[in-house]
């Protein structure tokens, strides 16, 4: 019997900076926006891709349990590699999260990316980063960024695709990300279906999406500039807009916790204070802080004092997906 085709990627969540909320095609998958984000270094997953010769239909299983949702979107994304590869096995996907997993911490995001690169590796395709962002997105709208380190931006294009690549490379604008953990319980709504809802009852989904091209051209440049009092700006803009379309979407879409909120006001404490830091916060309760490396010390104990935080991660900007040992 032939022997089955194996191979493990590690991948790190990202945040966008410019976020994008809502789909223009479902079944695509396709973002109604473009979206700027950063990778992040001290969270991981790690995805174990094992195609075997016989196996029917794909086993999943994620932080050790079997979901049906997650396999057929798995399994979505194999049969594009398959497809490229000649290849009819079913695989065995093994994957965990060193962080909690559908809380808002872009664990979908990191967990495509290290699919279809451990996937790409096992089959021998040796596709561009390019390339396999498209088979990620469809599994993860976010998880395209993630194939990519630092800055990355994803853009929509005049025929309908998507490009993705990245801006920035880490070490160009060396930014830490203060990351203020208040649940680590799953969304009770995801973000795909989230999305969808808002597209469908938000009176301001509209409006969102009419004024959202200035603030990701504005993000571009301010990251090229290394102008982080622009880029502050115009990221909590984007967040807040976002949140704002979560809200008067019916039923809403309210993820934030009191210790949310009052991880906010607490950054906003320290930046009229002469703290160089700003927040975003995506589809869950978690709170990111983006602060110039010298600002960590008090970021970090600013956040760590607010009732209902649990725990703080502090992460620099990390690479984008590779293939690891085992």
């Amino acid at each position: 019997m032939p022997a089955p085709l194996t191979a493990t990627a590690i991948a790190h969540p990202n945040i966008a900076l410019v976020k994008y909320w809502g789909k223009r095609d479902d079944v695509a998958n396709l973002p109604a926006t473009g979206s700027l984000s950063v990778t992040l270094d001290a969270m991981r997953t790690r995805t174990r891709v094992c195609f075997e010769p016989g196996l029917g239909a794909d086993r999943v299983r994620l932080d050790g349990q079997e979901d049906a949702a997650t396999s057929r979107r798995v399994s979505a994304c194999l049969d594009l590699l398959r497809r490229r590869a000649g290849l009819a096995h079913g695989a065995v996907v093994e994957s965990d999260n060193d962080f909690p997993t559908g809380a808002g911490l872009a664990s979908s995001a990191s967990g495509f990316a290290a699919l279809v690169t451990a996937a790409d590796a096992a089959l021998g395709l040796g596709l561009p980063r390019e390339e396999l962002a498209q088979v990620a997105r469809i599994g993860s709208g976010s998880a395209a960024r993630s194939l990519f380190g630092g800055f990355a931006l994803l853009r929509n294009q005049p025929d309908g695709g998507v490009a993705v690549g990245p801006l920035l490379a880490p070490e160009a604008w060396p930014l830490r990300v203060v990351i203020a953990i208040t649940s680590a319980l799953p969304k009770d709504v995801g973000s795909r279906d989230g999305m969808a809802a808002s597209r469908a009852t938000s009176p301001y989904y509209e409006a969102w999406l009419r004024s959202h091209g200035a603030d990701l051209e504005a993000g571009v440049r301010h990251v090229q500039g290394r102008d982080f009092a622009a880029l502050a700006a115009v990221a909590e803009h984007s967040c807040l807009k976002m949140h704002a379309v979560m809200l008067t979407t019916q039923p809403p879409l309210l993820y934030w916790l009191p210790a949310t909120l009052a991880c906010l006001q607490a950054l906003q404490v320290l930046r009229r204070a002469g703290t160089p830091v700003f927040f975003t916060i995506d589809a869950g309760p978690q709170v990111k802080a983006i602060c110039e490396p010298a600002a960590v010390p008090a970021v970090r104990a600013a956040l760590a004092a607010v009732p209902g935080v649990t725990r703080v991660i502090d992460s620099g900007l990390g690479p984008g997906a590779y293939r690891a040992n085992g």
